[in-house]
């Protein structure tokens, strides 16, 4: 016989485990402006979708986490990152940016760098976190 999990309590616990960054999230609103001194392209317009806690896994952390919890709970991926947030959070959409504005510790590889989602939060019946799939797009 099976214990049932209490996806409550599992999602506490993997939120207060591994969503200790902080990450923003955000949108492209329209097309970058021409500068007509350098000749080269603005930001891009962006509005903010999300900001709050969250983390950025690559292949390598995903293995670590499967340890902090015990279990192995994500599947290997194509991606090389992934995106973990509330599930309360919105969904990012494909294009979306993630950054991630706030290393736990301050001691983050993850600063400044940037990823682009590749496709919407991964779906489940059961879901205890967001996992959403991303692409590295720091500028060199």
């Amino acid at each position: 016989m099976t214990t049932p999990i209490d996806t409550g309590v599992e999602r506490e616990r993997l939120e207060a485990a591994l969503l200790v960054d902080t990450v923003r999230i955000t949108r492209p609103t329209g097309t970058p402006q021409l500068d007509l001194e350098t000749g080269l392209l603005g930001p891009v317009p962006a509005e903010v979708v999300y900001e709050g806690k969250g983390a950025v896994l690559s292949g390598h952390g995903q293995v670590t986490a499967q340890h902090v919890l015990g279990r192995e709970w994500l599947d290997d991926t194509v991606s090389w990152y992934r995106l973990l947030t509330p599930v309360a959070a919105p969904v990012p959409a494909r294009y979306d940016r993630v950054e991630v504005v706030a290393a736990a510790g301050g001691r983050g590889a993850t600063a400044n760098r940037v990823w682009q989602v590749l496709d919407p939060s991964e779906a489940s019946t059961v879901e205890i976190v967001r996992v959403t799939r991303l692409d590295e797009i720091t500028p060199p």
